[in-house]
């Protein structure tokens, strides 16, 4: 059985349930998820396969 994960929608899941539940992060959890999301799409992580 295979399973894939992509971390895209992940990291977007994560930087929403914290905007939430903190709101005056929000600069900062949107910078550091451009920040991210850049990487990702710099260097191809965009899915992790495990076995």
């Amino acid at each position: 059985m295979n399973l894939n994960l992509s971390l895209t929608p992940l990291i977007s899941l994560l930087a929403g349930i914290l905007i939430l539940v903190i709101p005056r992060l929000l600069n900062t959890i949107v910078a550091i998820y451009l920040i991210v999301i850049g990487l990702v799409g710099l260097f191809g992580l965009g899915a992790v396969n495990f076995r």
